[in-house]
């Protein structure tokens, strides 16, 4: 079990390097106006600029956090590889732009707009919507291809 820990530890190193920069780099090229470690940052500062190092420093947490999770579930089934990492990761990127970010962010992320939002109540943060299409039609494509990398690099480190 400790070798599924490391191993997941250092494909959720890897994976989350690669999703929070081709996420960021979606962002610089324009293809989305979702800044992920911003939505997360603003959740705890209205600093702006606090709010992007607190967000980064939360986004990091939570991709070491969901790599244990897949290594977890890759030790119950007895497997895992590039393909089932990319998978799961697919699921997650699904799961994420339906239900969290849609659905549960909004809810407890108290500088976030929400449909019930007032015109006069100014909000630090637009919501993202149905598959964050508030941020622009491409983000969830961008965001479904970040996972499944992450995923896969996940699935490839991880020994059971």
């Amino acid at each position: 079990m400790l070798r599924v820990l490391w191993s997941s530890l250092a494909g959720g190193f890897l994976g989350t390097l690669v999703l929070s920069t081709v996420l960021r780099s979606a962002s610089e090229l324009g293809i989305t106006r979702m800044d992920l470690p911003f939505l997360l940052g603003t959740s705890v500062s209205d600093n702006r600029r606090r709010a992007k190092v607190y967000g980064y420093l939360m986004h990091f947490l939570i991709g070491l956090g969901f790599a244990v999770l897949y290594g977890i579930c890759f030790a119950a089934i007895g497997q895992s590889s590039w393909w089932l990492g990319a998978l799961v990761g697919s699921l997650h990127a699904l799961f994420t732009s339906t239900v969290l970010v849609n659905g549960l962010l909004p809810l407890v992320h108290r500088r976030m707009g929400t449909p019930e939002t007032a015109a006069n109540e100014v909000a630090l943060v637009e919501p993202p919507g149905f598959l964050m299409l508030n941020y622009g039609r491409a983000t969830f494509l961008v965001t479904l291809a970040a996972h499944i990398a992450y995923g896969a690099i996940v699935g490839w480190a991880v020994r059971v």
